[in-house]
Parts: C-alpha cells; sequence; structure tokens
C-alpha cells in the first residue's frame, strides 16, 4: 500500500481516524471554502449541512472566492451572504466523510463524538482536454482537479 503523506503531523494517532481523496474532479476554490467551513465542526452535523448544500437548501459561504457573486437571501452565515451550491464538490465531500467516519468505526471511535480537526484542499493533477472548435482543429483546455484531506478526532 502507498503511503499517503497528510499536511499536518498529528501525535496522538489512536484516537484519530484519516481519509484523503486524490484527483477529484473538483474546483479548488470551492474545496478550499467547504474545508474552512467544516474545520472544528462536529461529523454528524457536518455531514448534514453538506446534504443540505446539495439539496440547494442552503448555500456555501464564500469568503476568500466571492468576486462576481450575487448575495443569498435569508441570514448570513460566517459573516457573508454571498454563496454558490457546487453539486460535485458536495458529492465529493460526502464520499469522503463516509470514508472517514468509517475508518473511525474500525478503529472503534465513538462516531457520535467525532469532531473534524483538519480538513484541507490542494491542487491535483490537470488533465488535458480538447474543445471542438471548427472543422478540424481545436483548442487544449485543461481540467482541473483537487487533493482532499480530512482528519477527525474523538472529542471527550
Amino acid at each position: 500500500m502507498v503511503k499517503k503523506n497528510y499536511q499536518k503531523q498529528f501525535r496522538n494517532e489512536k484516537k484519530l481516524a484519516k481519509a484523503i481523496a486524490k484527483n477529484q474532479a473538483i474546483s479548488l476554490k470551492y474545496a478550499t471554502e467547504m474545508c474552512r467551513e467544516l474545520q472544528g465542526m462536529n461529523l454528524e452535523k457536518a455531514v448534514a449541512m453538506v446534504q443540505r448544500i446539495a439539496e440547494k437548501k442552503e448555500f456555501l459561504p464564500l469568503r476568500k472566492y466571492r468576486k462576481k457573486v450575487a448575495h443569498r437571501k435569508g441570514q448570513a452565515k460566517s459573516g457573508v451572504k454571498s454563496g454558490r451550491f457546487p453539486e460535485s464538490t458536495c458529492r465529493v465531500f460526502l464520499k469522503l466523510l463516509e470514508s472517514v467516519k468509517s475508518n473511525a468505526d474500525f478503529k472503534g471511535l465513538d462516531p457520535e463524538n467525532l469532531v473534524i480537526v483538519h480538513c484541507f484542499a490542494s491542487k491535483g493533477f490537470r488533465r488535458r482536454g480538447i474543445q471542438p472548435k471548427g472543422r478540424i482543429g481545436g483548442k487544449v483546455r485543461k481540467r482541473k482537479s483537487c487533493h482532499v484531506e480530512i482528519a477527525v478526532i474523538e472529542a471527550k
């Protein structure tokens, strides 16, 4: 099995569960905003929030990458009213949260007391694609991808 290097080193590995998703076809900007929002949150509440964003009942607040993003109705979340509904990002994060929950169950941790202590997104491999243009030629475009890692710890 390949050794997975995480962005952060942890001291107490016994009460910690980790999961990583490499080269996912999602935007790095939305993944960064989602990580910021999930940091320090209870795992069950985080799953519920990501599901509400996927169902478009709640928006993902954009604090850093909010240029030319309209405001949303209702109360401000995380101090901003601008936000979006990134569906593919929500799908990847739901898979990742389920994975870290199953890793915690395997280690014997209590699933109700899990808190997200580390959530990080970084730039992944850029896949090459060709946009058809005209009869013969095309334009080479690079498709984005992103690495996402998450770690939860059992709170007392």
